[in-house]
């Protein structure tokens, strides 16, 4: 066995890994997921806001992941393809559950994430910080919810997750420009929402 194949799965690069899964090795398929699971999961979970479905879109990209491998030509990073994949799955994501019995994975995060939107609406200096800070935050993320879906992860990926133009656009295999008009419209909307609620 050559020195190349000794060396420990985690040290190996992407472009390793995948030939490796490629033919069978399910180890290196494994670290592969391992080590973008949290992203993929995240992105999930902001995206439809329910423990339940998020798992299930998990559950799905990889599955897709693992049967389209043998097809992947390296032309972009993984990680572009695997968040791309992720995107697709969570745009065509039809949940049957009413949003409203859905249960925020991360409800602190939801409050910190909405801050630049809650600074644009006029509050009582007296009002208690957190309790308003937590009604601000839940009014953002049900105005989020009612975005169309590409507005909505558009939103997801630059706010929630901290991505650049320039990935988003690759993820949703559109221009950059494109990405800044979703962006826009959906800046638009949900301030025009929150303005109508605390006006």
């Amino acid at each position: 066995m050559s020195e190349v194949n000794n060396r420990p799965i985690t040290s190996m690069q992407d472009a390793e890994l995948i030939a490796r899964a490629r033919v069978g090795d399910r180890m290196a398929f494994e670290e592969l997921v391992y080590r973008y699971d949290k992203q993929v999961l995240s992105i999930a979970a902001r995206y439809v806001q329910s423990a339940e479905d998020a798992k299930d879109i998990y559950q799905e990209v990889f599955m897709r992941v693992y049967r389209a491998l043998p097809k992947f030509e390296l032309r972009s990073e993984f990680s572009t393809w695997l968040f791309r994949i992720t995107t697709n799955v969570c745009l065509s994501h039809r949940s049957r559950r009413k949003r409203h019995t859905h249960s925020p994975l991360d409800g602190d995060a939801d409050e910190d994430h909405g801050a630049p939107f809650a600074e644009s609406i006029p509050g009582d200096e007296a009002t208690d910080r957190s309790t308003e800070g937590a009604e601000i935050a839940q009014h953002i993320q049900e105005a989020v919810d009612r975005l169309s879906p590409k507005l909505k992860m558009a939103f997801v990926l630059k706010h929630y997750e901290g991505l650049k133009i320039k990935e988003i656009a690759k993820m949703m295999s559109c221009t950059e420009g494109t990405v800044k008009k979703y962006l826009f419209t959906a800046t638009q909307k949900i301030r025009h929402e929150l303005s109508e609620i605390f006006d």
